[in-house]
């Protein structure tokens, strides 16, 4: 009879749960009358309420929207009001700090198995096992490298990679998922950080003069091809000018070698005509020419007969036959003369 009235009192005395957008529940009972005391393996998805029997249950929720762990130095913007950024050594001895962020949810179907071995909701989550695990990790990832890599940026994100790989491959099993662990500011120490920076001036100004004689160099380059075309058009102009002179020179020889023919043409022409002219003069028919010529001066011309030198005073005969033979033989010479000096 009393457990009947047990049961009736349990079951009217419940109690109202409900999950937000974002959270998921974990019923747990504590004893065994409706079903397997401990904690319900069933989840119970967001957004919903749900009615238990009082006294006799536990509910859980957990917010499995991407949570961030932030170990920074900042004492107002990491997880703690207190410095809590990664401390380690270096590959090669030097003290370092890095901020790590790690983004991370927990598994919705895990969280039966995350109230039973972890915590009971997604804070004591963050602080029993994801922070742990997180620093230990991480400081061994990033302390195989050298303090020089620090400064590189895709060897810092390569170690954020690996980080985060093995941070899966430990949380994976425990109901965690990692999304991405970011490495943030680094810092050594002072007097290290010193000689870091004076050394990488010092890089940056050797490379600043590297650059600035490479620059020279090319710009001597391109003096020394601008003084070659500048050269080469002064010799395309020189050549183009030669070229000119020898075409004017060539058509003047031409012109001249021309004329020379047309001139030496005409005078073998005219002395041509002057041998066949002195070849008709000597023969039989030159003379009676000249004959004529004579003939034709002395026509209507007197002729006078004058004694000659004796004291006898007789007359002396005069052969006009042999003077005009003289005559004409006198001309032809004369002739032939001019014709010899017209030729030259």
């Amino acid at each position: 009879m009393r457990a009947s009235i047990l049961i009736v009192l349990l079951t009217t005395a419940c109690t109202f749960h409900s999950t937000d957008s974002t959270e998921v529940g974990v019923l747990t009972r504590k004893i065994g009358f409706f079903g397997k005391a401990g904690v319900q393996q069933e989840t119970y998805p967001p957004g919903a309420t749900y009615t238990f029997p009082a006294f006799i249950t536990d509910w859980h929720v957990f917010n499995v929207a991407l949570q961030n762990l932030s170990m920074v130095q900042s004492k107002t913007e990491g997880d703690r009001a207190e410095r809590d950024d990664i401390e380690f050594k270096t590959h090669d001895g030097n003290d370092i700090t890095v901020d790590v962020t790690v983004a991370w949810r927990v598994d919705t179907a895990k969280t039966p198995w995350i109230l039973e071995h972890v915590g009971g909701s997604t804070g004591e989550v963050k602080e029993n096992l994801v922070r742990p695990a997180c620093r230990s990790i991480v400081r061994d990832v990033l302390n195989t490298m050298t303090s020089e890599e620090f400064y590189v940026s895709d060897k810092r994100f390569q170690k954020a990679e690996e980080a985060r790989d093995k941070v899966s491959k430990v949380l994976g099993p425990e109901g965690v998922i990692v999304e991405r662990v970011i490495l943030g500011e680094h810092h050594f120490h002072p007097e290290y950080e010193k000689v870091i920076h004076d050394k990488k001036l010092a890089e940056q100004t050797a490379e600043r003069m590297v650059s600035e004689g490479h620059a020279s160099q090319q710009e001597a380059l391109r003096n020394l091809e601008t003084a070659k075309g500048q050269v080469n058009q002064k010799i395309a102009t020189a050549r183009g000018g030669l070229d000119q002179v020898k075409l004017h020179a060539d058509a003047d020889y031409y012109r001249s070698q021309r004329e020379s023919e047309a001139i030496l043409a005409e005078r073998k022409a005219h002395a041509k005509g002057v041998e066949k002219t002195n070849q008709a003069m000597s023969g039989a028919g030159g003379k009676t020419l000249v004959k004529l010529r004579v003939a034709e001066a002395l026509a209507g011309k007197q002729i006078i007969f004058l004694p000659g030198g004796a004291k006898s005073g007789g007359l002396q005969t005069m052969n006009l036959n042999d003077l005009l033979a003289r005559y004409a033989l006198t001309e032809t010479k004369r002739v032939s003369a001019k014709v010899e000096d017209d030729s030259k």
